[in-house]
């Protein structure tokens, strides 16, 4: 995410003025809730998922009548905070869907369904497919039939093993028979410009770092990774439409609190997440930012959860991949 976020935050700046999913028995709690400031731990300072955590929690403010504090957070290690605080409503974990596709790649000391009750997902981040313009693919038809036809030829830069740009690539590839091969960079920028510099030939990664380079004409964007078209990137095919049926790879972040944590008040956050997300201003200056909000319903979230880990950890699996 380093690219994109020098202009999440520029576009967001203006801003600054009992589920089904948990089993173990609920903690009673004061019912005047909340009586005291909220902790909202996320991931490192001015990726996407801080920068939408400070949104929501300036936003929360009014409707709960409490401050809401970020506190930043390297890694695993927000999650494990998370898992392990008092059930009582006062401590949140926002965090992408690497929060429930982690424990795939490698031991973590955190169940994302054991240890945690869902909120809301709160925001989309859509990939789009480029290609460098020196490959004679116009469409993700052509992609696949000049991988088909040149097996093993075509590479495609990945940001790391289990990287969202390694994982789109490899949906992409199971679900097409494309034989591409993967080139491992030390980041989502750094396999931007190997596609830049003609080093690789294609790549799936967010629209905000690709939506610059494809407007200028330096990459060619084939189609984005929504189920539907998306208003982040106007004008442009999805995949699925366009080759590939079928095929969806966003990115997510999304709420969640401590197991055990009342129904009462997991209901009562997500409606003032919700409303906050849903909020005009908040709207747009996310779109700008090449950003999608979402708000849903702790059951929606839970759903979108179950299906990822299925359909991501048979791609993780028969891949092998492993983060060591």
């Amino acid at each position: 995410m380093s690219q994109p976020q020098a202009g999440i935050a520029i576009a967001l700046a203006v801003v600054a003025t009992g589920s089904a999913y948990g089993q173990q028995p609920a903690i009673d709690v004061a019912q005047a809730y909340p009586t005291k400031p909220l902790r909202l731990l996320t991931s490192e300072p001015g990726g996407g998922a801080d920068i939408v955590a400070r949104v929501i929690a300036q936003g929360l403010v009014a409707g709960l009548g409490q401050q809401v504090i970020v506190d930043n957070r390297s890694g695993i290690v927000a999650t494990e905070t998370v898992a392990r605080a008092q059930p009582d409503g006062y401590t949140m974990l926002l965090y992408g869907s690497a929060f429930w596709i982690s424990p795939l790649l490698q031991n973590t000391r955190y169940d994302p369904v054991g240890d945690f009750l869902p909120v809301t997902a709160t925001n989309r981040f859509p990939n789009i497919l480029a290609v460098h313009p020196s490959l004679p693919a116009k469409s993700v038809r052509d992609l696949i039939a000049l991988a088909r036809n040149r097996p093993g030829d075509l590479n495609y830069s990945a940001g790391g093993a289990g990287s969202s740009t390694h994982l789109s690539a490899e949906l992409f590839k199971a679900m097409s028979g494309a034989d591409i091969v993967r080139i491992n960079y030390k980041g989502a920028g750094p396999a931007l410009n190997a596609l830049i510099s003609g080093e690789v030939q294609l790549i799936i990664t967010s629209a905000i770092s690709l939506k610059p380079h494809v407007q200028s004409g330096r990459l060619r964007g084939l189609a984005v990774t929504t189920a539907e078209p998306t208003a982040v990137a106007p004008g442009m095919p999805t995949v699925a439409a366009s080759g590939l049926p079928g095929y969806e790879s966003v990115g997510m972040t999304a709420t969640f609190v401590p197991a055990r944590v009342t129904a009462s008040i997991v209901q009562r956050l997500n409606q003032e997440i919700v409303r906050v997300l849903n909020k005009l201003d908040v709207k747009d200056n996310f779109l700008k930012s090449g950003v999608e909000t979402v708000g849903n319903s702790p059951e929606e979230l839970a759903a979108t959860m179950k299906s990822e880990v299925s359909r991501m950890g048979k791609v993780i699996k028969d891949a092998g991949i492993r983060v060591q």
